[in-house]
């Protein structure tokens, strides 16, 4: 089998790799990835012996087309997804979200590939605070952000070209994740880094926006069970029922730092911030028996953070950027 993995060398594209390697190690696999500031140049240094990696935009038509001609299967992690970067330049994140996925898509009509696409919960807005609701793949799609938008746009096209054309298509929409290489500028790295620093963290607003946190493990060994088992033209919800305030979270890790509860900072809220997040994964694990290994929030990560300690130079050289571009949008 020959597996296409656009956006491979990011956060959770290049521990796809690294699952692929250990769940299916006679796979062929090629990376196709912009290699913009998310791609971290030693993330693809360490990618197991065999891996190719081909440096260019999912914008490319006639780069993608020659890709996917010799590819059965085609797994999309690219996207630009920093909802900050979105709201000062919405641009990049419609080529790349939208226009990127229609053309990975009509590579994949003409090569008649697998086509799997990974999207995110945010394309659903989000849920009041203090209910049990929670996203189901029948919730209406009601993006809030630009980043998000772009997201629910590139995922119509593959329910449109799934049912229209007849490609083998399918979507995934998961909720926040978390693990080792994940850039800096994401929450939980952010804060972790901050605190290896000795700083303090930065929370938006009250802190009470709740994310359901998966490892990201997990999303990839979910995405696997879609690629043997998932039905085409569905869209499935990954998630591992683990809702966490952002404050709780923050708290969690001043524990593991032997830190004071109270050792952090509230800061000017984020435009349009989302209250809630909450996934009911039930229809992914009744159509593939599924399930999150890491069920141990405190544990998990306990494990990232320690991850980060051990591998400062994996994020040392864009850590001051990153903070440096949060001071610019005080």
């Amino acid at each position: 089998m020959r597996i296409l993995v656009p956006g491979g060398a990011g956060f959770i594209g290049s521990n796809f790799v690294h699952t692929l390697h250990h769940e299916r190690p006679s796979w062929e696999v090629t990376v196709l990835d912009a290699m913009t500031y998310a791609a971290n140049p030693a993330t693809v240094a360490g990618f197991p012996t065999g891996t190719e990696v081909v440096a260019g935009s999912i914008t490319d038509a006639t780069l993608v087309d020659r890709l996917v001609r010799s590819h059965e299967v085609v797994v999309n992690f690219a996207a630009e997804s920093h909802n900050d970067a979105a709201l000062a330049s919405p641009e990049p994140f419609v080529q790349t979200n939208v226009v990127g996925t229609f053309t990975l898509l009509e590579a994949c009509r003409s090569h008649g590939a697998r086509f799997h696409h990974v999207s995110t919960d945010e394309v659903f807005g989000d849920l009041p605070l203090g209910t049990p609701e929670a996203f189901t793949e029948a919730t209406p799609l009601r993006p809030s952000s630009p980043y998000s938008a772009t997201k629910a746009g590139g995922d119509v096209l593959v329910g449109a070209w799934a049912r229209s054309f007849g490609v083998q298509a399918t979507v995934s929409r998961c909720s926040n994740n978390f693990g080792p290489f994940q850039h800096v500028e994401k929450f939980i790295p952010r804060q972790i880094t901050t605190l290896l620093d000795g700083g303090r963290p930065q929370v938006y607003g009250t802190g009470a926006n709740v994310r359901d946190w998966i490892h990201v493990d997990d999303h990839n060994s979910a995405v696997l069970a879609l690629l043997d088992q998932g039905v085409p033209g569905k869209a499935y919800l990954i998630g591992a029922r683990c809702e966490k305030s952002n404050l709780d979270v923050v708290r969690t890790l001043l524990e593991l730092f032997g830190l004071a509860p109270d050792f952090y900072d509230l800061v000017a809220d984020r435009p349009g911030h989302d209250l809630r997040y909450a996934i009911d994964p039930s229809l992914l694990e009744g159509d593939t028996g599924w399930a999150p290994a890491h069920t141990d929030f405190h544990s998990a990560l306990k494990e990232t953070v320690d991850w980060y300690r051990d591998n400062e130079q994996w994020w040392r050289p864009t850590k001051a950027a990153t903070e440096e571009f949060y001071r610019s949008r005080a």
